[in-house]
């Protein structure tokens, strides 16, 4: 159920205080097995240029950008190789040439790959490697464990609604919640550690820019255990189109003890009306019980179930009285 502004005002009162893309229509695509069914399969990112802000406006002034909104380009199986699936159990598509899939999420540097120091690389790929058959609790994925997906991965998992209060953006995910305090107050004391880390967040005309500080380092970005340290920092900007068709999600990741430069990551997202399908994994919403009223949409609360595994693994279909993966 959706829950009511009373109670979403009173979470915040206790909160702690692009590279060149074409446009591209989304075909029809049918399931791959072990990537997601539902995933869409685009494989070019949006042009969507900072600006001035020429729709609608709240009282507070805040574009007003609330609404149901979805990654465009698989999930979270694969950061730099998008729609070439998890470790261990390869899509369709990785079959093809490399330029057939969509592009790595990392947009700069120009090779697509995080600028891992030699020692995190080798935790990264470690992970990746034992992901398939993890015998240790290390090589369990949190998110798995049913942990806040935390930065960036929350935007490449299911759907997920924006909300806007007064000095406030929340987003609600399928694995965690974010409060975005708009009014200048400084962050939190650095020895408080969050999964979703702490953000300040203030409004450039049509990008939402947001500094995340005070990461606890445990979530990582997807299933080969790319990841940024409790040191870490993120510079979000959150560039809106104004015809209300979504925003591009680009991220500058800073972390000394991890990467050996600064580095960006570019992840498209749509936003979904009440004149798109619900489908169970992007727009899971369902119909507002109001009859004789137009149709609205309400999002789904999902219970979390453990699942280390992709798609048919756990996250739909679940079993309740057997082991969630049979490997």
């Amino acid at each position: 159920m959706r829950p009511s502004k009373i109670a979403l005002c009173a979470l915040l009162a206790l909160a702690p205080a692009a590279h060149a893309q074409t446009p591209e229509a989304t075909p029809a695509q049918p399931r791959v097995a072990g990537n997601g069914g539902g995933i869409r399969w685009q494989k070019q990112v949006p042009v969507i240029a900072s600006g001035a802000w020429t729709g609608a406006k709240l009282a507070d002034g805040q574009p007003d950008i609330s609404g149901f909104y979805s990654n465009t380009i698989s999930n979270h199986s694969n950061f730099t190789d998008p729609q070439a699936g998890p470790p261990g159990e390869p899509s369709d598509s990785a079959n093809l040439p490399r330029n057939q899939r969509a592009p790595s999420r990392v947009s700069d540097p120009v090779d697509g790959q995080i600028p891992y120091l030699p020692a995190a690389r080798a935790l990264q790929e470690d992970f990746a490697k034992n992901f398939p058959n993890p015998d240790k609790p290390r090589y369990i994925e949190p998110l798995a464990r049913c942990a806040p997906a935390g930065v960036p991965k929350s935007f490449m998992w299911h759907g997920f609604e924006i909300r806007q209060f007064p000095n406030y953006v929340v987003f609600l995910f399928d694995s965690g919640t974010r409060i975005i305090p708009l009014d200048n107050r400084p962050h939190l004391p650095g020895a408080i550690k969050l999964w979703n880390g702490d953000a300040r967040g203030h409004w450039e005309g049509n990008t939402l820019i947001v500094d995340v500080q005070n990461q606890n380092g445990k979530a990582l970005f997807g299933r080969y255990g790319d990841f940024i340290s409790e040191n870490g920092r993120a510079t979000e900007r959150y560039i809106f189109d104004a015809k209300g068709s979504g925003f591009n999600y680009v991220a500058t990741f800073t972390d000394p003890t991890v990467y050996s430069r600064p580095w960006t990551a570019t992840i498209p997202v749509k936003r979904y009306t009440e004149a798109d399908k619900p489908d169970g994994w992007h727009y899971d919403v369902k119909p507002a019980n109001r009859p004789g009223q137009p149709l609205l949409h309400e999002r789904v609360e999902r219970v979390c179930v453990e699942n280390n595994g992709p798609f048919g693994g756990g996250a739909v279909g679940v079993p309740t009285d057997r082991p969630v993966i049979a490997r």
